[in-house]
């Protein structure tokens, strides 16, 4: 769901390099794949303009737009405890 966050907190049409950029710790074959599924679902929207170099935004869909009630406030809970959030990912990793 990183790549709804992104979108969801880009609050517009975003480029794929604008994602890549916001979400950290995940591949780009991930993210791809999460994009991929967040469109079949309708909730994002990929506009491929064909041009070349490459342009391609992604943008939520009514449908996922009616998600971001939902979202923000979790999204800020996130934000607010991130650090939190780190170190337990960093115990995690260390714990293997």
């Amino acid at each position: 769901m990183e790549a709804f966050d992104s979108v969801l907190l880009n609050k517009g049409p975003t480029r794929y390099g604008e994602l890549r950029r916001s979400v950290q710790g995940v591949s780009d074959k991930m993210l791809i794949q999460q994009l991929k599924e967040l469109e079949s679902d309708g909730i994002v929207q990929r506009t491929d303009y064909g041009e070349i170099p490459l342009r391609v935004d992604y943008s939520l869909t009514p449908f996922g737009a009616s998600l971001v009630w939902a979202m923000e406030p979790l999204c800020g809970w996130g934000e607010a405890h991130e650090e939190d959030i780190a170190a337990a990912m960093d115990r995690r990793k260390t714990s293997r």
